[in-house]
């Protein structure tokens, strides 16, 4: 489930953490988003970061009073209560900073276990806060420690009033500062190492201003292809025409496990698919993990699909795996009827999951 679909679950359920926060930007200001590149910007003005794999998070302190809201500008205090509590240790009266809440685990970050907090139960959420805390990794300031408003100022001043709150937070675990660089040789290796805790690589005008809700940043990801098993596939909605396609790859025991789906089928192409798809209907589809196993993000379309027998090979692109998944929905590039199904295995992942140096050196306290 999408984490605003969670949250608009759970919202009769929020405290209220906000209080009367006093300070020159609203709670309902949007971050500024990022549009996507296919290449990194080479000329002279840009500063880059990684984009970390996490919830998009902006922070607003004012007094006791603490806000978290996600990217949509819903609250998310109430899933993290050791982020709000940490934000209100800062020893600085307000502040408004941007940043990612990632969930360290091992020497990588886990979306699996931030997926996890958006529970209705409070109990559940605190129990799990303490067992698999938060980090909140910072990147921007909107509002500085003097209580000065930082939207039109430009990055450079920007990062230096981030530093200098950071020197307010070294002492707390909670927080750690985003690493940025202005040579595009290092970025392009970060994005070589994108993958696992990295999700890619931001880029942003040196002298630009925070624009909110508007795509004056850039973002590069690593696209990947992998070759996978159509297990099994689904009908568009109201309709007797395939949907989407879902994908499969075989795992060490040699059990076809579903990974995710494209949905990316021409409509031209939809009708004559949809009866070669029918000519193949056979159970079970996925011999391992399968579409519409027990979960509390489950819909009641979420167990609506046709078993495939598993003769039909696709590549598709990719721009992150998590949970032996594709997060996203994948990009249908071609069938490929070269390839034997027994050959998609998880090896053409596995390579791509590489933890790098700049991951450690964030999540070292």
């Amino acid at each position: 489930m999408p984490i605003d679909s969670a949250i608009d679950a759970n919202a009769r359920r929020a405290p209220t953490h906000s209080g009367r926060l006093q300070l020159p930007v609203r709670v309902e200001t949007s971050p500024m988003e990022a549009r996507l590149v296919d290449e990194l910007p080479m000329e002279q003005g840009w500063q880059f970061e990684p984009k970390w794999d996490g919830f998009r998070c902006v922070a607003f302190r004012s007094g006791n009073s603490v806000d978290l809201r996600a990217k949509s500008g819903k609250p998310l205090s109430r899933y993290f209560p050791e982020i709000v509590e940490a934000v209100r240790d800062v020893p600085v009266p307000q502040f408004v900073v941007d940043g990612e809440l990632a969930i360290p685990r091992g020497k990588s970050l886990s979306f699996d276990d931030l997926q996890l907090r958006l529970h209705p139960a409070e109990s559940r959420i605190r129990k799990l806060a303490r067992e698999t805390p938060a980090i909140f990794i910072l990147f921007d300031c909107l509002v500085s420690r003097t209580n000065a408003n930082l939207l039109d100022a430009p990055l450079t001043r920007r990062r230096q009033e981030l530093e200098r709150l950071f020197q307010s937070m070294e002492a707390l675990p909670s927080f750690r500062l985003s690493p940025y660089t202005r040579k595009g040789s290092e970025a392009r290796k970060w994005l070589n190492k994108s993958g696992g805790a990295l999700d890619g690589v931001v880029a942003k005008r040196v002298d630009g201003p925070y624009v909110p809700g508007e795509r004056e940043m850039l973002k590069i990801k690593c696209l990947r292809t992998a070759d996978c098993v159509v297990g099994g596939f689904r009908y568009a909605q109201c309709t007797r025409e395939v949907g989407s396609l879902l994908l499969g790859l075989y795992n060490d025991e040699g059990r076809l496990d579903h990974v995710g789906f494209t949905s990316t089928i021409a409509h031209a192409e939809r009708r004559a698919l949809t009866k070669k798809l029918e000519k193949l209907r056979k159970p079970p589809g996925f011999t391992g993990n399968a579409p519409g196993g027990p979960s509390r993000w489950s819909t009641e379309r979420t167990g609506e699909w046709e078993p495939l027998a598993p003769k039909l090979v696709v590549e598709v692109r990719y721009d992150h795996v998590t949970g032996n998944r594709f997060r996203h929905g994948t990009k249908f590039l071609r069938w490929r009827p070269d390839k034997s199904p027994n050959q998609c295995t998880f090896e053409q992942l596995r390579q791509e999951a590489r933890p790098s140096t700049l991951v450690g050196d964030v999540l070292r306290p």
